[in-house]
């Protein structure tokens, strides 16, 4: 396997791995505030066809993004609502939140299956692209896996060293305690999971507008349950999402790779990769179940109510 080879499988390895990067990032923000929020899939998909649809019918991508970024928000409010003000089960509501943005999703963009639209092109870096290897690798991108660069940065920044990151550890790890400091607990919640959905829109609008500039039902495939895995895989740290999300990426895209190389293996079988080492990675992790509960947020998946006490 020569040099050129490598670097294109790297190349195809970040791009395959940017929305996973988008939508894990949403998630762990989320599920530091102590929700957890399993309608990672609907969102994206909704976030996917809105954009598409915005960038189909105003021939502007970036209009594209916008409108998946309202629409992921939405989706998230409506969750919301219903876990954190009417106290319903969250993984029950995360749930039902995916399937009805997989069938939402499909109804609305029925008309439009299989059109193609003009998407984000890629955009050489001056300079940077012409570094030997990682030039190529990094550097030789859309605009949106430059963003998701950027706002890796920006959140190790803000959940490790500023007052923002603090408050939303303290609402994820004993939300009573921080609400009787004066830390408004259900705001903080409210404005992880809307972060989350927002994020999942981008996530879709990437699928749809860049990574196949076209919208066909279902075309996530699975990508949401992955970046639910991706988070625990990262154990909950912004800084090494990145890393799993390029893995993963590299895990999606190996069937390819091998069946280039001549591997007489079914395709099939190759294209399970990801999602088998997804299961791998829940096993593993769940295995050690004192390093799970420490890193955790605590309050993870619990429901909060102002007027009880701890």
């Amino acid at each position: 396997m020569d040099s050129e080879l490598i670097v294109q499988i790297l190349f195809a390895a970040v791009k395959t791995g940017t929305p996973l990067l988008f939508i894990a990032l949403g998630e762990v923000i989320c599920e530091k505030s102590g929700v957890l929020n399993l309608g990672q899939e609907g969102m994206m998909l909704m976030g996917a066809v809105v954009g598409f649809l915005a960038a189909y019918g105003t021939g502007s991508a970036g209009l594209g993004v916008l409108s998946a970024m309202l629409m992921g928000c939405v989706m998230s409010l409506i969750f919301a609502v219903l876990v954190l003000h009417l106290g319903a089960n969250q993984v029950a509501t995360g749930l039902a939140l995916t399937i009805f943005g997989t069938g939402l999703s499909a109804f609305i963009g029925s008309g439009v299956v299989g059109q193609t639209i003009q998407g984000f092109q890629p955009i050489a870096i001056p300079l940077l692209s012409d570094i030997p290897f990682i030039g190529k690798i990094l550097f030789s991108h859309d605009i949106l896996v430059y963003a998701s660069f950027a706002m890796t940065f920006v959140l190790m920044f803000v959940v490790n060293k500023t007052r923002i990151g603090l408050t939303l550890k303290a609402v994820g790890e004993n939300p009573h305690a921080a609400n009787a400091i004066g830390i408004k607990v259900l705001r903080v919640r409210y404005l992880a999971v809307m972060f989350g959905g927002m994020m999942a829109g981008i996530s879709g609008a990437y699928m749809s507008l860049v990574y196949t500039p076209m919208w066909v039902e279902n075309m996530t495939a699975g990508r949401g349950w992955i970046a639910l895995a991706l988070v625990v895989f990262a154990s909950w740290r912004v800084g090494r999402i990145m890393l799993g999300a390029y893995l993963f990426g590299l895990a999606s895209i190996m069937h390819l790779v091998l069946q280039g190389l001549g591997w007489s293996i079914s395709p099939n079988l190759l294209a399970m990769l990801p999602y088998v080492a997804t299961v791998v990675v829940m096993v593993i992790i769940s295995a050690d179940k004192f390093k799970e509960k420490l890193l955790a947020p605590r309050s993870l998946g619990k429901t909060f109510d102002p007027r009880q006490m701890a």
